[in-house]
């Protein structure tokens, strides 16, 4: 549990009796964030304060000047005290960035403009989601076979199956939300879908908690308690509340479309209003919000797998703002990072798809018009046997993964199957195709 900081107001007499020195600490306190860091006291009084400061008198001077840019937001603590925020420097340069890169057009990535390509990525990405929000929540599944599971349509095996599962099609709901209000009702049905047949309590799921549900946010090492959410005959209010800054209704005052999205992942779970899936509830309304806003290349991105790699950084960030007069900052810059970090990281997965299926595309033209007859999937599916032979794909499994019907697979699959690129065999009343050891060798023997 991070160290609460010394108030404004302790620090205060001490600062402001000589009127000299209180200009001298405003003066070298650095602003809001000091050289573009937005500090914890936590990690402050650790650090060596300007020349003449004492830590106390430094923090003192960055808190003074936090005061003056906060905005406060309808969400309220369990004092009624308000949350509040800041956009310091660095927040708007990333916000900057964010309105650039999310919401406009992705240059030299054409993949997820092009009608006839994008549902290809977009189901990458909503498996990716799916697996790695579960994974924060304690799913132990392996990708390989958790993209298996979603691709051939099978039933789960486990709990950790069903999780992801339960994901995969809990983001395929919000997605049908992109142009609707967000309603209480909505969450809870978001939240059982989530759970369903993945709770300890399958009365728990789909619906608020209960006053005898007692949940606690706790440390899994130690056990303490690190978050004690508000009253749950609070919720029904609270939840409506946060549906009505959801879709934009409060506050008055402007709240920047990212930051409303980020806000609203930290306030689900603030207020924990279920006994099991806040965590992934939160992260699927930070999506429903930020496409909704107009983000609509959010939809390519996996925020989960970005927080899955610093978790701890993401469980601090919450921590920060409860410990430091509510200041919502320290979780909304934790995000921004987060968004920025995962486009980043979509620009650099297509650059390389791109890459690699232009030189399987390439190598299918210099055997005569095959390049020119197969489509974008038949090369993309190529693409994945030539590095992963005796893989299995079924009708199923290609229609999902492009997102197109049983019909088209079947012809997809069938053309690949008849030119020998890859090899059927019946399973019962089903067939398989089976990426073959020498597809390179079968592509050079097609005919010119």
């Amino acid at each position: 549990m991070p160290l609460s900081p010394p108030s404004i107001a302790q620090l205060f007499p001490a600062v402001a009796k000589d009127p000299e020195h209180f200009a001298d600490v405003l003066a070298k306190a650095g602003g809001a964030a000091p050289g573009g860091r937005y500090k914890h006291w936590d990690t402050l009084r650790h650090m060596k304060p300007p020349t003449g400061l004492t830590t106390e008198q430094w923090w003192f001077g960055i808190k003074l000047a936090r005061q003056y840019i906060y905005q406060q937001l309808p969400l309220r603590d369990k004092s009624k005290k308000p949350f509040q925020y800041a956009l310091p420097g660095i927040a708007l340069q990333m916000l900057q960035l964010i309105d650039r890169d999310a919401s406009g057009n992705l240059e030299g990535n054409p993949q997820v403009t092009d009608p006839q390509t994008r549902d290809t990525y977009l189901f990458r990405s909503l498996v990716e989601e799916a697996i790695t929000s579960s994974q924060l929540e304690g799913a132990s599944t392996t990708r390989r076979v958790a993209k298996e599971m979603i691709q051939s349509g099978r039933e789960p095996r486990d709990k950790s199956e069903r999780m992801i599962l339960n994901n995969y099609e809990a983001m395929l709901f919000v997605r049908r939300l992109f142009n609707e209000r967000l309603t209480p009702a909505h969450v809870i049905e978001l939240q059982h879908i989530l759970t369903h047949l993945a709770i300890d309590d399958p009365e728990a799921s789909g619906r608020l908690r209960l006053p005898t549900d007692e949940i606690h946010v706790v440390d899994d090492v130690t056990g303490e308690a690190l978050h004690i959410p508000p009253s749950a005959s609070e919720l029904p209010q609270r939840l409506q509340a946060l549906c009505d800054f959801a879709n934009g209704e409060s506050p008055e005052e402007y709240v920047h479309p990212v930051v409303r999205s980020v806000i609203l992942h930290f306030w689900l779970g603030y207020d924990h209003p279920f006994v099991d899936g806040n965590g992934r509830t939160a992260r699927a309304l930070f999506y429903w919000s930020m496409a909704r806003q107009g983000y609509w290349m959010c939809e390519f991105i996996s925020l989960s797998r970005i927080l899955k790699a610093a978790r701890v950084s993401y469980s601090r960030s919450f921590l920060y703002t409860e410990t430091d007069d509510n200041d919502a900052t320290y979780f909304l810059l934790h995000q921004l990072k987060v968004i920025q970090k995962a486009i980043d990281d979509l620009h650099t997965y297509l650059k390389r798809k791109a890459s690699e299926i232009q030189a399987t595309a390439q190598a299918l033209a210099s055997h005569g018009a095959l390049g020119r007859i197969l489509n974008h999937r038949q090369i993309a599916l190529l693409n994945h046997a030539m590095k992963n032979p005796g893989t299995i794909y079924t009708i199923d499994s290609h229609g999902r993964s492009h997102r197109i019907s049983y019909a088209t697979a079947r012809s997809d699959l069938l053309t690949l199957s008849r030119r020998k690129l890859i090899d059927m065999r019946r399973l019962g009343r089903k067939f398989e195709f089976v990426a073959p050891s020498n597809l390179n060798e079968r592509i050079s023997a097609q005919p010119k």
